[in-house]
């Protein structure tokens, strides 16, 4: 089971763009168990609810997203381009398994959540905060920049494996039309620990 994904953003702006079925990975990360409520992944742990990437100087509520109509992933409205969008198909960050988080990097006016998160370095935290009052601090592995059409699927969406985070946005040069920015900018962490309330 590998998807083929045409990157993760389709426009500048960041709407998602995947090929094949976001519904079949979810099964499979969740060993074929899905919600009685249409899909989403078992999860042990609370929901992510906000975000800090200190280096860039981000602090942002993070929103649950899932598919958008065209069956690619959704992300948060432009109208609310300041906030990010965790993918609920997926792991919850703190859970086994790479948790997906993604935001818009510019919008017709300027930059947005994500603006700088090519300027993450190895070595810089990011917490995600949880409605249980819970902190998960990830430690960045690499940041890396993938053409759209050639985006790591198991790197990025791969099931097993440690809790792990993977920030998403787009990046590179602006082509336009349907692709948006040719390039996909991800920051691949580690969770090093956990803060209870």
């Amino acid at each position: 089971m590998v998807l083929v994904l045409v990157g993760v953003f389709a426009t500048g702006a960041g709407l998602g763009r995947t090929v094949g079925d976001p519904l079949e990975w979810a099964a499979a990360a969740a060993g074929g168990e899905q919600s009685s409520a249409g899909g989403s992944a078992a999860r042990t742990s609370a929901r992510p609810v906000s975000l800090s990437v200190p280096a860039i100087d981000v602090s942002a509520p993070v929103k649950p997203v899932g598919e958008a109509p065209d069956g690619t992933i959704a992300v948060p409205p432009l109208a609310r381009h300041e906030e990010t969008g965790w993918y609920d198909r997926g792991p919850v960050p703190g859970d086994p398994g790479p948790a997906v988080i993604v935001g818009h990097v510019d919008t017709k006016n300027g930059p947005s959540v994500f603006y700088d998160l090519g300027k993450v370095r190895v070595g810089d935290t990011v917490e995600v905060t949880r409605d249980d009052g819970s902190v998960v601090v990830f430690t960045v592995d690499s940041v890396e920049h993938f053409p759209k059409d050639r985006l790591p699927a198991e790197r990025v969406y791969g099931h097993e494996g440690p809790a792990g985070l993977r920030l998403i946005t787009c990046g590179g040069q602006w082509v336009g039309g349907r692709t948006g920015y040719a390039d996909n900018v991800i920051v691949f962490a580690t969770r090093t620990t956990t803060r209870t309330p």
